[in-house]
């Protein structure tokens, strides 16, 4: 099923509030601050808010968007939901000035800052292990960026290019399952080790030839591995595919959002984009998951987060709690 961009939960702030409290609430309105449910009462004072309730038992005052990624913001939720929807439906993201030009902000800056917040919403906080007993993990590397290092050598100022400058990100695919992606400092053994340290050991194991995977490998059911620097991209041993197609997959749609949306992304913020692709593909239709499905997931994961745009210390920069 696909959502109507007509329905009034993105026209209509009481319309997109009451489909936010559904959502969040589902048993019943929680209060944030003693965690008592279905014992709260709508203010409807000249003063107040629209949406704004008070706890009967810590009468304390409340709303459904205390404590997410959406407090404090002037942005109306209908915007919200709309901006979420749209990040959600396009598989290779949209840009913050797209964003910025369909829902009519007053500065680029606004949207950029709300595209980060939603990918704070999407990022996946549990370390709940990917893969399993008779599933298959791909893993490979990607580079991202290219920052060429100038050095002046006996034929004057030259540019080196290659890998050692670029971003490295390495990624975990289940074969028909999720995607968890890591930005790492580099591919030296430490760094492989941690990222993948939240794979199950019970999997199959599917890498190329980079000596770097060879040890740890040992440590998982089975390792398989094709030698790509051979042209090899895949063989059957018996029933097993052996192959990275499927990683190698992921890091298509990755890079054509990166590049032909994104165009640019300083290495601090790397991994806010990598749970964005990771979420979209975690929540992507073969797994069962409708446009409309993948934004109502995305919208509660916005409880329970923030990300503000000042450090305690005053500097500017990305603060998440």
């Amino acid at each position: 099923m696909t959502a109507d961009l007509t329905n009034p939960i993105f026209t209509n702030e009481e319309a997109a509030r009451v489909h936010f409290e559904a959502l969040r609430w589902p048993e019943g309105r929680a209060c944030p601050h003693c965690g008592v449910i279905g014992e709260s009462t709508l203010m409807q004072g000249k003063s107040h808010r629209p949406g704004l309730y008070k706890c009967n038992a810590c009468r304390k005052p409340f709303s459904a968007i205390m404590g997410t990624v959406y407090e404090k913001s002037h942005i109306p939720l209908h915007k919200w939901l709309l901006a979420t929807h749209l990040m959600c439906a396009s598989k290779k993201g949209i840009s913050a000035h797209q964003l910025y030009r369909m829902l009519g902000f007053g500065s680029y800056r606004t949207a950029w800052f709300m595209a980060h917040r939603i990918r704070e919403a999407m990022k996946d906080d549990g370390n709940d292990p990917i893969g399993g007993e008779g599933k298959t993990i791909e893993v490979d590397e990607t580079f991202l960026g290219q920052q060429p290092t100038v050095f002046k050598s006996g034929k004057g100022w030259q540019t080196k290019r290659g890998t050692g400058d670029m971003r490295k990100i390495v990624s975990l695919v289940e074969r028909g399952g999720r995607a968890r992606s890591i930005h790492v400092e580099d591919l030296k053994k430490e760094e492989i080790i941690r990222a993948l340290e939240t794979a199950h050991r019970g999997s199959t194991l599917m890498t190329d030839q980079a000596m770097h995977y060879r040890r740890i490998g040992r440590e998982f059911d089975n390792h398989h591995h094709v030698d790509h620097g051979k042209k090899e991209y895949g063989r059957r041993e018996g029933d097993l595919l052996v192959t990275t197609n499927t990683v190698e997959g992921f890091f298509s749609i990755f890079k054509r959002g990166m590049k032909g949306v994104y165009q640019h992304c300083g290495e601090q913020h790397l991994h806010r984009y990598l749970s964005e692709f990771d979420f979209r593909y975690n929540t992507r239709i073969a797994l069962g998951v409708s446009d409309a499905g993948r934004a109502a997931k995305a919208v509660k994961g916005a409880v329970g987060k923030r990300l503000t745009y000042r450090q305690p210390d005053g500097q500017k920069g990305f603060q998440a709690a």
